[in-house]
């Protein structure tokens, strides 16, 4: 008994030391991977990075690709600079700057190398790599760069930089590295996880004082890097670029939207500036030099400005107040008992689509009482109350007062006033329809983006639905992998015959209304309605949305001209050169064309004075007082007019409704 016992523990203790030796012998001679891991003094694992994806327009042209680019590393320990003036001068580099990059380098090691300079242009890699011969311990790795060949739509399109130590320390799932590039605002930033790929490994072996002695096993383990998709787009490059020279020398946005789909044809905002000026090794300089700037490039103003969209804004009203019954497209209403003056000069003549055609703002100060008040006898802050709170309701569908949900970062919410709102700012019960009436032409504290005045536009032209407006269309493919948001129709709640009244009114404001009849373009109906935006910092705002033509419309456009004054004019015109550019093709008004690109609207700037000198007073000769400083106290600049970020209290009369 005993023996077998004895028997039975030998073959145990045999049974485990095979297991030992059968796991040791596998770990050191059959798998690899441990091998990799304990060979981290001699393996070194490289990370390639992919080329990110290129953008395309609606017909196929680039907008945005890779340029290879060469940037140079240096290794103290080997370098050689027989002149290091002239070397400095061959790279463009001041003598500080070369102390400076070398010291780094120094600090993070003598013997491996590291960058020294990033993304030299193939021109100045060309100048340089002959005489870099002469200069030892420098040698160079092609990367690329992102370049912009129509040099247009620079805030939509968004700029690469390198990725900052907040984003280091923020990533929930480690991939950045220091000194890698992320996608910093615009579809750069909005698709990044799309454009930036799949890394690859490669390992080499190196020697103890970590220089390169080829790859490791023959590449066996490594993965090759996976670029990134491409992004296929629904602006017309063609379209972009001419709204662009239209915009020059004025600040404001023009979007264009194709209303069948929602696709956006063309977002501009004004002033910009040329995307390839943030994709070079100059990023900082350009950068500040673009951030200084008054008129304020950086903003991307069809989404991220707000401004009272004024008389355009009666649009909304008209259809809101026919599908809840308030008013019939043959009401008519007198001037009486309106606060606010009507430049038309009708005297209650009009019926609806006359006052959308004439911009009469008593009819709407009516139309806007009749839909707070639901046709009720007294004016009481219950009824205001609640029919404020309906025609919040209603009004939002349109998408106002909300983020449309545009593939693009930072899209502002704008504001849509609600009686919570009011009775924050005048307590509860302590307002009325006195109050808020100026809320009727699209002033007090309505604030909206020019997206979603161009998308109001496209649901007028749809006659009551909308896709949520987007750039992409496209993904790796024309036409695939978007998020199916953006195939969802959305319905505003108006029945379709109601938009023929006021499709009516837009058409007669373009032919015989508000709008300068140098705007019609012969054989294109037009229908559009020109608004005028109160501004307390200086000039008001040109407004104008439209979609043509009024049967199959093919696009709906909106323009901001800050501080162009009236909305007939500055943005019509803009508004109307860009719907014939993109429906023919061409422009065959020419007078009109030259006169919006000769316009300036730009608000003038006052420098900032400089401080005066101290003046010395001289005590008198017998006094032992000390001297006297007398601090001259420079004028404080008048600051340029920016767009509305902020809702105002109701203005008790308004003049402005075209």
């Amino acid at each position: 008994m005993i023996e077998n016992r004895k028997f039975i523990v030998i073959g145990v203790f045999c049974l485990v030391g095979l297991v030992y030796l059968s796991r040791l012998f596998y770990l050191q001679i059959l798998d690899d991977s441990y091998s990799l891991e304990s060979s981290s003094n001699s393996i070194k694992r490289v990370i390639e990075i992919p080329y990110r994806g290129q953008i395309y327009d609606r017909n196929g042209k680039f907008m945005v690709y890779n340029t290879p680019v060469y940037d140079l590393y240096v290794t103290p320990q080997k370098v050689q600079i027989p002149d290091t003036a002239a070397f400095c001068h061959l790279l463009s580099l001041e003598r500080t700057e070369f102390d400076s990059i070398m010291a780094v380098a120094k600090a993070h090691s003598y013997r491996k190398p590291s960058l020294f300079l990033r993304q030299l242009s193939k021109e100045d890699f060309a100048r340089i790599q002959d005489a870099l011969v002469d200069y030892r311990g420098f040698e160079h790795v092609t990367s690329s760069m992102r370049t912009y060949p129509a040099h247009t739509m620079a805030n939509a399109l968004g700029y690469v930089s390198e990725v900052s130590r907040k984003q280091l320390d923020e990533q929930e799932t480690p991939y950045y590295r220091q000194g890698d590039y992320i996608g910093r605002s615009g579809l750069e930033e909005q698709y990044e996880s799309i454009l930036r790929g799949q890394r690859g490994i490669k390992f080499v072996m190196q020697n103890v004082h970590g220089v390169v002695k080829g790859s490791w096993k023959n590449g066996a383990f490594d993965s090759l890097a996976i670029a990134g998709k491409n992004l296929h787009t629904g602006i017309d490059v063609e379209i972009q670029q001419y709204a662009d020279t239209l915009m020059q020398n004025k600040v404001g946005s023009v979007v264009a939207i194709e209303p069948s789909t929602g696709q956006v044809l063309c977002m501009v905002s004004a002033p910009t500036y040329d995307p390839n000026a943030l994709s070079s090794r100059f990023f900082s300089k350009s950068y500040s030099k673009l951030a200084k700037n008054p008129y304020k490039p950086l903003i991307n103003r069809p989404v991220m400005a707000s401004y009272r969209p004024g008389s355009t804004f009666k649009l909304i009203q008209a259809l809101v107040a026919l599908q809840d019954g308030a008013v019939s497209p043959g009401s008519i209403f007198s001037h009486a008992g309106s606060p606010m003056k009507c430049h038309c000069n009708r005297s209650g003549r009009l019926n609806l689509s006359g006052a959308v055609q004439y911009s009469c703002n008593p009819y709407f100060y009516h139309v806007f009482r009749r839909l707070l008040y639901n046709n009720a006898e007294r004016n009481t802050f219950k009824a205001s109350a609640m029919g404020l709170h309906h025609w919040h309701d209603m009004v939002s569908k349109f998408g106002i007062g909300s983020r449309l949900g545009i593939d693009l970062p930072s899209e502002l919410k704008g504001s849509l006033p609600d009686a919570d709102l009011y009775d924050k700012l005048y307590g509860e019960k302590h307002w009325k329809f006195s109050t808020v009436y100026s809320l009727s032409i699209g002033e007090g504290e309505l604030l909206i983006s020019p997206l979603k005045m161009a998308n109001v536009a496209a649901i007028i032209a749809n006659r009551g639905w909308f896709y949520t407006p987007h750039i992409v269309s496209g993904i790796g493919e024309p036409g695939k992998g978007i998020d199916s948001k953006y195939l969802e129709k959305h319905e505003v709640g108006i029945d379709p015959q109601h938009f023929e009244v006021v499709a009516e009114g837009m058409q007669g404001a373009v032919e015989h209304g508000t709008t300068t009849m140098a705007a019609v373009i012969p054989g294109i109906t037009i229908c559009g309605k020109t608004g005028t935006s109160q501004n307390k910092k200086g000039k008001d705002h040109s407004i104008f949305v439209a979609f043509a033509p009024r049967e199959n419309p093919k696009i709906a456009i909106a323009v901001f001209v800050e501080n162009a004054g009236w909305g007939g004019i500055a943005a019509a015109s803009v508004a109307s050169l860009v719907i014939e550019k993109y429906i023919k093709r061409r422009v065959d008004n020419h007078a009109l064309d030259k006169k919006v690109k000769e316009s300036n609207y730009l608000p003038a700037i006052t420098p900032p004075k400089k401080p005066a000198p101290k003046k010395f007073v001289e005590p008198p000769k017998d006094s032992t007082a000390k001297p006297l400083i007398v601090k001259t106290v420079p004028a404080r600049p008048v600051a340029p007019a920016q767009p509305e970020t902020q809702s105002l209290a109701s203005r008790p009369v308004t003049t402005n409704g075209n």
